[in-house]
């Protein structure tokens, strides 16, 4: 997708992973040799840059409007079928522990995504960029309902990130952690088994250095519910560096208010 009209090209990493020469074909036709700006394997984003006149850039959405039910269009080449288009709905948002990526935030969609829809545009009825086709689930290797794009709230941070600086910088607070299972909060006098249990504290990290210890649960992190461990990394990683974030632990059965100093990754 074009996302700035000076030419620069949000796509998936995967589809450009091991290119020495990229050629960007327009929907007018004309062929252009494109450039790699960045790349991020931990969530499947490249950055291209073009030299082109006459480029229309493809407006972001705010994916905190986005609603499961929202009808969607998903734009691709599968099996080669340039400019092919397909509709369907957001089936879920949130979508973690896949084992796709590193970090996974996705948007689950029913439009029909095949090989070939990779790094194609996810939008809404508006035409604005709501994700980026990364990943189908499949027993055949085709469309079978369920696909997965990166929504534009993670892709945005990074492709700015990979133009200003050539690389990601992400949040660090340097902790093991893990999910609470009921009878894991039950022993920590939780009435619930929302939060993130801290597994493990690396030396002189932000974490210890803020005073965090192990068994502590964390169910707050800048004013916003610490759900799980997923919620908890993607807080922390979009965080800016040098940032002093507040934190809420539960220790001994006992809230406990923290601020943690958040490092680089």
């Amino acid at each position: 997708m074009i996302v700035r009209s000076d030419g620069y090209i949000l796509t998936n990493n995967h589809v450009i992973d091991g290119a020495t020469d990229i050629t960007v074909t327009l929907n007018d036709k004309r062929e252009v040799k494109a450039k790699i700006v960045g790349a991020d394997p931990n969530t499947d984003i490249a950055v291209l840059k073009i030299d082109a006149p006459n480029l229309t850039a493809l407006p972001l959405a705010d994916n905190a409007k986005a609603r499961v039910g929202d009808l969607v269009l998903a734009m691709g080449s599968p099996f080669g079928l340039r400019q092919t288009v397909t509709m369907g709905i957001i089936s879920a948002q949130g979508r973690a522990n896949l084992g796709i990526e590193n970090y996974e935030d996705f948007i689950q969609t029913d439009a029909a995504i095949n090989p070939g829809n990779s790094g194609g545009a996810l939008v809404n009825t508006r035409g604005e960029l709501v994700g980026i086709n990364t990943a189908i689930f499949s027993q055949t290797g085709g469309y079978q309902g369920v696909g997965f794009a990166v929504p534009t709230s993670m892709g945005k941070p990074i492709y700015e990130s990979l133009i200003k600086t050539g690389k990601v910088v992400r949040g660090y607070l340097g902790i093991g952690i893990q999910d609470l299972s009921q009878d894991l909060a039950k022993s920590f006098g939780i009435k619930n088994a929302k939060g993130a249990l801290v597994s493990d504290v690396k030396e002189e990290s932000p974490a210890d250095q803020a005073g965090l210890k192990q068994g502590d649960v964390i169910t707050s992190y800048q004013g916003s519910p610490v759900d799980d461990a997923v919620s908890l990394q993607r807080l922390v990683t979009r965080t800016a560096v040098g940032t002093k974030a507040p934190v809420k632990v539960i220790r001994d059965g006992h809230e406990k208010d923290l601020t943690v100093t958040i490092g680089e990754q």
